[in-house]
């Protein structure tokens, strides 16, 4: 971490803090995602509060200039607002909650992990001898210190203007991957971004679990895949995501069947099927229990709530938006 840090007077920091949050909401002026010229960012605004919403997300980083989330997860929790932002190394499923008003919504950056970016800025991190152990996480909450807030103020500067965004965007990408990556909790990230060891095979089964995610995968299959016994597998995967590989499936499946239902306008039947259910009405009851509305009604609150972006071309894991 650097040795030389920037320190404003909270005049300077709360002026920092409301610039961010006057350019975020002219880049997301509707509720929900809302795409941008980068493929892996996207802007979100959110007019109301939500409680303890099940979520699913990719890998990524969430950085919030207004309003607060929390993200409840391996019994702690995970509080990302103006101090916080979250990493996602690993897609693993947990309960949200928001704080946000029509006043005041909640504005925030959600980045799609670049695992390429990543790994570069590891490897030059690594090199210079800035690498420190780690024990890998799947998610973490990570401090906005100064350097990072003056990054994020300018990289959203720069998106308001298309020629700006398209040549200097990608670049301050890159400044704020490295200002988390080197950060007091960047060890744990780049050990997980590594993906070695028993967290590392875990992590590999959950890119085949999402690539498959339709077909009629056992907890075998997926251990002898992974190069692990069955209770092995079981151990490391829960360590990981906090659940069981059957109960992971389960929701991974009923993520993407509301997402096909909203973007797609297709019926529950032909949801349940596509995402691997031979039962209807199975379906539909543990899609109940899982999102507390029926399929039909879970489908209208989406779209009333939230403006629902298409899905982001690059990925290859299921998410919930």
């Amino acid at each position: 971490m650097p040795d030389y840090p920037i320190h404003y007077a909270p005049q300077e920091r709360e002026q920092q803090r409301q610039r961010m949050a006057s350019l975020l909401e002219q880049l997301a002026p509707n509720e929900g995602y809302n795409l941008t010229s980068l493929p892996g960012v996207r802007f979100l605004r959110s007019n109301r509060a939500l409680k303890l919403v099940p979520v699913l997300y990719d890998p990524g980083i969430v950085i919030v200039c207004q309003g607060r989330k929390r993200g409840f997860f391996g019994g702690q929790t995970y509080v990302y607002d103006e101090n916080h932002c979250l990493v996602v190394s690993v897609p693993v499923p947990f309960t949200m909650e928001t704080d946000a008003s029509l006043e005041e919504p909640l504005l925030a950056i959600y980045m799609h992990l670049d695992f390429k970016l990543a790994a570069d800025l590891m490897l030059q991190l690594d090199q210079l001898g800035a690498a420190a152990p780690g024990k890998p996480q799947g998610m973490l909450s990570t401090a906005m210190d100064q350097r990072l807030n003056g990054s994020v103020l300018r990289f959203l500067a720069a998106m308001i203007e298309p020629t700006e965004a398209a040549i200097l965007g990608p670049a301050l990408v890159r400044e704020i991957y490295f200002h988390i990556l080197n950060s007091e909790q960047g060890p744990s990230m780049r050990a997980a971004l590594a993906m070695q060891g028993q967290f590392g095979k875990v992590a590999r089964a959950l890119r085949q679990l999402h690539a498959r995610y339709s077909e009629n995968l056992t907890v075998e299959q997926l251990a002898s895949e992974a190069g692990m016994s069955v209770p092995a597998f079981h151990v490391h995967f829960k360590s990981v995501t906090n659940t069981s590989p059957m109960q992971y499936l389960k929701s991974t499946r009923l993520h993407q069947a509301r997402l096909l239902m909203v973007r797609n306008s297709i019926t529950a039947a032909a949801a349940s099927s596509e995402v691997g259910y031979d039962s209807p009405s199975q379906f539909s009851r543990e899609f109940k229990r899982l999102f507390g509305n029926s399929p039909v009604e879970e489908v209208k609150r989406m779209r009333a709530d939230f403006a629902v972006p298409p899905a982001h071309a690059a990925s290859v894991f299921v998410s919930s938006h």
